[in-house]
């Protein structure tokens, strides 16, 4: 019956729908005691042969199951509204944090698993928060409330109500340690499989490819079963529970009922007393068989408690206290000073005093061979992570000063990763830039080398793409991108491995059409291939972490070291395609 903190949480979102839902509860429920005192009274005239009230009394009874008929469609709108507040609120609240929390998060956290968090775990959440909670206060009130009534008409029956629902309330709360170890252990189940599910379903090509599908179908089988099995334990202590209950609430009905029969033969109560002690102790453990059926309703967001609680509180790579606007006058200088990275636990550093200047308004080359460091110092640009040794500076103010959505809005990245959304083309390039008029879509798309293919489809720029882009070729999601990079406007332009998928003889003619059009932006390019840095302002060479050379395509060849055995590479590559 101990609430979750979190759950407690979450119901601070819609304290007064929530409140006005269970204030409607407890009228419902009164309407139940209302019903039993007038059909008391009723029963009770008949015996005596006194049929005289019996219409009105008839009508009353009418009246209040009417009145509760209304009420209770009342208190399940509002429930349903406050339900529906929290969901919205609590969701909203935790993509805001994922956003904060940025792509290092999903590094070490499964995406399915957060998937499972923010749909199930928050409708779970909707569920208890909406129809146990308020429950919850009704079963603490209103049985005190009968039990006082009780004394006073017939206090015998007590004898038989206050054990059994001592038992009912309390009896259950032994096994609460343990039905919330098999809530976890169900929960951390039923999460990992839904996260199996959708790698599965994302990873489909690989897996047809490799042949693992019938080994995956079993994994996910075994997975299956092991969720069943976790539902199947709590299961069985939660029916522990409603034994314990249904034992009271049934062992506690029949005694009181037998105390006020044995009371009413010995004349010491009245026929209309002994009836409502009946028909009370009926409504006296109503609550309490509601409460058992609305904990069915939200286990799943007691479950998921813990999750989105980790969810929430998790702590971010970086923390966002800059203040400064990433507003620059032009195109800002980009610095790193001497900048050195080691992620996690690795034993040799990602960067090692690493010191260059990418000028304001020129395009600047980052190449190497992989595991070089270039992706990282993208990452450090944007601060996914902060430098554990050095700076980075644009405009000569210190990345950490600025806040960090205006830094990233200041900066557009098109990286060799695309995501595109099921809709138009046109939507997915207005993410950038929602203002964005036709002939501005159609100048981007143009700059990156993709408005031809575009417009040769059905409906052009009204095409609706299959999910991830999955119905264009890996260059024409790269290049969809490109557009939706240059749509943002931003002052520095980051193209990291953003050709990769592009034919390697049309790489150099978009790259060059894209620097034309990013004309008065910082860029910089990082690239495996060398046509698509040829003609940047400077070249910065990266090995093992270290600035190797920095200078022209021309220079840094004559100089040899390690871009010259980078183009050396290139074109034994192309060598062999060709034959």
């Amino acid at each position: 019956m101990i609430v979750h903190p979190e759950l407690r949480r979450a119901a601070r979102r819609a304290r007064r729908p929530l409140l006005t839902a269970t204030l409607l509860q407890g009228a419902v429920t009164l309407t139940h005691l209302a019903q039993a005192a007038l059909l008391a009274a009723t029963l009770a005239g008949l015996a005596r042969g006194d049929t005289g009230r019996l219409p009105w009394l008839l009508a009353a009874v009418l009246a209040v199951v009417a009145a509760r008929a209304g009420l209770a469609t009342r208190q399940r709108r509002t429930a349903t509204r406050a339900g529906a507040q929290v969901r919205v609120a609590l969701r909203d609240e935790l993509l805001a944090h994922l956003g904060r929390l940025g792509p290092a998060h999903l590094t070490t956290a499964r995406a399915g698993a957060v998937r499972t968090t923010l749909v199930d775990g928050v409708e779970g959440v909707d569920a208890y928060v909406s129809r146990y909670l308020p429950q919850l206060l009704i079963t603490l009130t209103v049985p005190p409330l009968v039990l006082a009534v009780l004394a006073a008409v017939e206090p015998v029956a007590l004898l038989g109500l206050v054990p059994a629902l001592l038992l009912a309330l309390c009896g259950p709360r032994a096994w609460d340690r343990l039905l919330a170890a098999r809530g976890k252990e169900h929960w951390d189940t039923y999460e990992g499989l839904g996260a199996d599910y959708l790698e599965a379903l994302q990873g489909m090509p690989a897996l047809r490819a490799a042949g693992a599908v019938g080994r995956t179908r079993a994994r996910l089988e075994e997975r299956s079963a092991a969720l069943h099995r976790a539902t199947v334990a709590k299961l069985r202590v939660s029916l522990v529970d409603t034994g314990i209950t249904d034992l009271a609430v049934q062992g506690g009905t029949a005694a009181a009922a037998l105390l006020a029969c044995w009371s009413a033969g010995t004349g010491s109560t009245t026929a209309t007393g002994t009836y409502l002690a009946l028909l009370l102790a009926s409504e006296c453990f109503r609550p309490v068989r509601d409460l058992a059926r609305e904990w069915h309703a939200g286990y799943l967001g007691a479950s998921a408690a813990d999750g989105l609680a980790a969810l929430r509180t998790a702590e971010p790579a970086v923390r966002d206290t800059g203040t400064a606007p990433a507003h620059w006058p032009g195109p800002p200088e980009l610095r790193f000073e001497n900048v050195g990275f080691t992620y996690g636990d690795a034993r040799a550093p990602a960067l090692r005093g690493v010191s260059f200047t990418a000028p304001a308004g020129r395009t600047t080359a980052l190449v190497g061979p992989s595991g070089a460091g270039k992706s990282t110092l993208v990452a450090l640009l944007l601060r996914h992570h902060d430098p554990q040794e050095g700076r980075i500076t644009l405009d000569g103010c210190c990345t950490t000063r600025y806040a960090l959505d205006s830094l990233r809005r200041g900066i557009a990245v098109v990286s060799q990763e695309t995501y595109l959304f099921p809709t138009t083309i046109a939507d997915n390039l207005r993410l950038a830039r929602p203002d964005a008029t036709d002939g501005e879509l159609t100048a981007a798309a143009r700059a990156a080398g993709v408005h031809d293919e575009i417009d040769a489809l059905p409906d052009g720029y009204a095409t609706v793409l299959g999910e991830r882009g999955a119905t264009l070729s890996g260059g024409q999601r790269q290049r969809l991108a490109l557009a939706r990079a240059l749509l943002a406007d931003a002052p520095v332009l980051v193209l990291d491995e953003a050709t990769s998928s592009v034919d390697e003889r049309r790489e150099a003619d978009i790259v060059r059409e894209l620097l034309t059009a990013a004309g008065g932006r910082t860029v910089l390019v990082v690239a495996h291939r060398l046509a698509a840095v040829r003609h940047a302002d400077r070249i910065v060479v990266l090995d093992e972490g270290r600035v190797d050379a920095v200078g022209g395509h021309t220079d840094l060849t004559e100089a040899g070291g390690v871009y010259a055995r980078l183009v050396e590479a290139g074109h034994a590559h192309r060598g062999e395609l060709a034959a």
